[in-house]
């Protein structure tokens, strides 16, 4: 079934707060979900479809409960930080299958407050592969270092290149009031940080922040009478990708399957995408999935990252609010490649806005790169 014009984003939420001891989970969320309806003009009573991750077993249902609702559709998939692009496809589906009409997109999380240092412990967990791994001590920044590894000694990519994303992400960050990192670096500085496994240093690695936001969906109809500018969903994708076996390539992800779909259910080219909203939970990240996407050919990454190409007024500006490694990262940021898209394509960004912004993509990743992990395209436009 396509969802193409048949379900738009009416309103979106972004948590101001990156570090919140004093609030649970729940109320970030709660906080999240009455700025998003408060944003598109609508409210609680308005909602019959919900939708989060992270909350752990039937926390869906506790969560339905916290804000007193009685949803008829209800969507706690969890395939890690891609899960909330994954889950703007999936209400845009359902409202256009009519099994709900005003869908309700929910994180929140308290991962820095909580002291939760997200990949640097080994152990693995309890999925039968990683009974096998799990006895390396593997982390998960040792795991994207092996991606970055194989990355440089199969195309020559250099640290610097990798560093020159870091370096973009947090000029964006600079002009973004709730970035929670804003001072300006160099090149120099990122290879100067300490290695943290190499050859990734500590600014090629996102942070660990609380947050949370919230998006609203609805029928494209219904949203053309609301109080903000709707954002049309034009298609999505995803799947997984893993070790295949153990023939896997380290320098593939998830975006080679979902990101040329997504385009391709859209009617849209790679060069008709005004901007993208990529997920860097590292700088290879970044590098990876831009090639998976088919931005660039595979092992061009690292030189089509340079010369301000990614930046603002670049022919392709990409985390244009600073991204995981500068703005916020509370352990799975796919809600806010949504959010921020959003609001670039409503002309709602102010210093850091893209000019004629009409076509977005987004694209998350859950897991591990380079392991197993998710990905999610999305595709959207005014």
């Amino acid at each position: 079934m396509s969802i193409t014009g048949k379900a738009a984003i009416a309103g979106v939420y972004e948590h101001p707060l990156r570090l919140a001891p004093h609030k649970t989970q729940y109320q970030i969320m709660a906080e999240s979900a009455r700025g998003a309806l408060e944003d598109a003009g609508l409210t609680l009573k308005d909602v019959d479809g919900l939708f989060t991750s992270g909350v752990g077993g039937m926390g869906i249902v506790s969560l339905a409960e916290h804000l007193n609702l009685y949803p008829d559709y209800l969507d706690s998939n969890s395939i890690g930080g891609s899960s909330f692009v994954s889950h703007t496809g999936h209400a845009a589906a359902a409202i256009a299958a009519g099994y709900c009409n005003v869908a309700l997109i929910l994180y929140g999380s308290t991962w820095s407050s909580d002291r939760f240092a997200i990949g640097t412990g080994g152990g693995g967990g309890s999925d039968p592969p990683e009974h096998f791994e799990s006895t390396y001590g593997p982390t998960t920044v040792g795991d994207y270092a092996l991606v970055a590894q194989r990355h440089m000694h199969e195309f020559g990519t250099t640290g610097a290149q990798l560093a020159e994303i870091a370096v973009t992400m947090r000029k964006h960050a600079s002009l973004n009031p709730l970035a929670k990192f804003r001072d300006p670096i160099t090149v120099e500085d990122v290879l100067a940080s300490r290695v943290v496994s190499s050859p990734l240093h500590l600014l090629d690695c996102c942070m660990i922040s609380d947050g949370g936001g919230a998006i609203v969906v609805t029928s494209a109809e219904r949203a053309r009478d609301l109080k903000k500018k709707p954002v049309s969903i034009l298609s999505a994708a995803e799947t997984c990708y893993h070790t295949s076996a153990g023939m896997r390539d380290l320098t593939n992800a998830a975006a080679k399957q979902s990101g040329p779909k997504a385009l391709a259910r859209a009617g849209l080219a790679h060069k008709d995408i005004d901007m993208a909203m990529i997920y860097d939970s590292f700088t290879i990240t970044v590098c990876v999935t831009l090639e998976s996407l088919g931005f660039c050919k595979k092992g061009e990454g690292g030189s089509f990252v340079q010369n301000g190409r990614i930046g603002l007024g670049g022919e392709l500006p990409i985390n244009t609010d600073g991204g995981g490694l500068s703005s916020n990262h509370p352990g799975m940021r796919g809600i806010f490649l949504v959010i921020e898209a959003t609001k670039q394509l409503r002309g709602e960004c102010g210093d850091r806005q893209v000019k004629d912004c009409q076509l977005a993509l987004c694209h998350g990743t859950g897991g591990t790169l380079g392991l197993r992990h998710s990905g999610a395209t999305l595709v959207l436009g005014v």
